[in-house]
């Protein structure tokens, strides 16, 4: 980005990215320096990149107008802890409103790609049209500025995540890669396609160990395009640590965001595998199909209790000392480190195994190292293959599928295998569109078409009103229990004020974990926008632009035929209440059509504005 101006409220015309626009189908690129037209812009991300798919009328995602937009965030790329993020938008495959509109989507993941990406001076690159046979694309830094080139791809074309980003990690030095596996070549059977992002620890390795840009399946959106791989090729550009940065990058690793997170043995939880021992005590674990039963199953994946077993080791992202991950290895006949197996995040872990009856930390990481290398989203996977075993146990005569039941290890193998290869568009295609052909749709775990977080929504009414996936974009899901908020006017202003703020990470290129209590729009970004710079911003003012992201975000949904009724909760969570859930009930239907009103008092007045805008 280039910059003639510290004031970016008053004049973010003065700010300039770069674009890169490549036309598929023809092979055509135009390059622009983009005047930025509002703080949202300058910001990046989602905040950018729904702006312009607010002027695309789409209806069906598999089309050429439908276009693939891949940038970063202001901090990507910079001094700042977490700054490592990707943006990939477009029209989602998988979510999309009843009336059958697909809904605008972004995802995004961290590794080195983001990074490399920037450094090689491209701010936004834009997919219009398909490609007719599979390609890769080159993103090079030359003297002249980035350079852009489509390779052809059919050598890759077969190959998992991890196997695609090995073999080009051959071809290209310092690179990294975004790449899709089978799951996303068969995007006609797989809505849920995820972009595997390599890190350092994969390519030093040899070890699959990426990063994912999971949800809402822009991994499809790239297998449509025909885009098999992206290839950003960079030296790098770390800037020397600043005092200011400093001081707030150790505030992220030691601050409230982010501490308890942190290895066992600097006193944190041991990453997000921790959330098991946060929620176990209240029996408020997702256990097969989000029906928690009362009992200790699952202690049994403590990590306590898996180290007796396994090998584990706690692992953080390039430059980052937040320790968020574990890696899990098998462990040989003398007790040491032998095949490695999976990365651990509380999300995989609970919803590939726990929630589908695997209490196994071995068995569930094989479902999880399947679930990467065919790379698809591992929340919508295991949600929609627990909604089958959901099914199964309720029509044994008459079972979809293989009958996988909770607990079946190999038969659920059996299911990924074909889900990934796109023969079980059953489960690729997502848990609401199977529900609706089986007439089943109360125990189906999505809001807005868009599969739940591994977060009981019992516990979470806020899920209704998120926009990107329940955890990524409405920061409630730790209310009730870590915070015990059970009063309405507190949820309130939590979805409509306070916790929205989560989703202005995925502007800014920075992780969640950097601040995830108080959002961006705090005196630590203001430094490191001003240390890296020499932007001058008021805390209030990157809260606006937030807002009016998400503002816009909600009135695409109604423009794609949502109406208010779709933002709700899994019919059960009220027509079944779960007894064992230990904790408050503010999800009965007297809490939540109080909860609905008042949240609609608030956001109705700034839609009428935003769509009048």
């Amino acid at each position: 980005m280039r910059f003639e101006t510290t004031d970016p409220v008053a004049h973010p015309e003065l700010i300039f990215y770069r674009r890169c626009t490549v036309d598929l189908k023809s092979g055509k690129q135009t390059f622009a320096e983009v005047p930025c037209q509002n703080l949202e812009d300058v910001l990046g991300g989602f905040g950018r990149s729904f702006q312009l798919l607010a002027k695309r009328k789409i209806s069906t995602a598999y089309c050429d107008e439908n276009p693939l937009i891949v940038n970063t965030g202001l901090l990507t790329g910079s001094s700042a802890m977490t700054g490592l993020r990707t943006y990939f938008s477009s029209y989602s495959p998988i979510k999309g409103s009843l009336a059958g509109l697909p809904a605008a989507m972004w995802s995004t993941g961290s590794g080195k790609f983001g990074a490399k990406f920037k450094w090689s001076g491209l701010d936004e690159l834009i997919f219009e049209n398909r490609s007719e046979k599979p390609v890769y694309v080159l993103i090079t830094e030359t003297d002249n500025g980035p350079r852009i080139e489509l390779k052809p791809g059919e050598h890759l074309l077969g190959l998992g995540t991890h196997e695609k980003i090995m073999q080009l990690h051959q071809e290209y030095d310092n690179a990294h890669f975004a790449a899709i596996g089978q799951a996303g070549e068969n995007w006609q059977n797989v809505y849920m396609g995820s972009v595997a992002l390599s890190t350092e620890n994969q390519l030093k390795s040899g070890e699959d160990k990426m990063r994912f840009a999971g949800r809402g399946g822009m991994g499809s959106m790239m297998g449509y395009k025909n885009i098999l791989a992206l290839v950003a090729q960079s030296s790098d550009k770390n800037k020397p640590l600043t005092a200011a940065v400093k001081k707030v990058n150790l505030n992220v690793v030691k601050g409230g965001g982010s501490a308890r997170l942190q290895p066992i043995k600097r006193g944190g939880g041991g990453g997000t595998w921790a959330a098991y021992d946060v929620m176990q005590p209240f029996h408020a674990v997702p256990v097969n199909n989000y029906r928690p039963q009362g009992n200790d199953l699952p202690e049994k994946l403590f990590r306590e209790n898996v180290e007796m077993h396994y090998d584990i080791e706690s692992a953080a992202c390039y430059r980052c000392g937040i320790t968020c991950h574990n890696y899990i290895s098998e462990k040989n006949a003398e007790g040491e480190k032998g095949e490695f197996i999976a990365k651990f995040d509380y999300e995989p872990l609970n919803l590939l195994s726990t929630n589908i009856g695997i209490n196994e930390a071995g068995q569930g990481g094989r479902l999880i190292q399947l679930c990467d290398n065919y790379g698809m989203d591992a929340i919508s996977l295991g949600v929609t293959v627990s909604y089958v075993l959901s099914y199964n146990q309720r029509h044994p005569e008459n079972p979809l599928l293989n009958g996988a039941t909770f607990g079946d290890y190999e038969k659920i193998r059996e299911l990924i295998i074909q889900a990934g290869e796109g023969k079980a568009p059953e489960i690729g295609q997502g848990s609401m569109r199977l529900s609706q052909r089986t007439g089943e749709t109360s125990y189906a775990y999505h809001v807005k078409g868009l599969e739940l977080p591994a977060y009981q929504p019992e516990t979470n009414p806020g899920y209704c009103w998120a926009i990107a996936g329940g955890h990524m974009s409405m920061g409630t899901y730790g209310m009730l229990i870590r915070e015990g908020k059970s009063d309405i006017e507190s949820w309130v202003k939590a979805i409509t004020e306070e916790k929205l703020h989560i989703v202005g990470f995925d502007l800014i290129g920075l992780c969640k974990f950097f601040d995830i209590t108080q959002g961006i729009g705090t005196q630590m970004v203001v430094d490191c926008l001003q240390s890296d710079f020499n932007l001058k911003i008021d805390p209030i003012k990157i809260k606006e632009a937030v807002r009016r992201s998400f503002m816009l975000a909600m009135s695409l949904e109604f423009r794609q035929g949502y109406t208010k009724e779709e933002f709700c909760l899994p019919a059960e969570v009220h027509e079944n209440p779960n007894p064992n859930i230990n904790l408050p009930n503010i999800t009965n239907p007297e809490f939540m059509a109080e909860l609905s009103e008042k949240v609609w008092a608030v956001f109705d007045k700034e839609l009428l504005s935003e769509n009048e805008g």
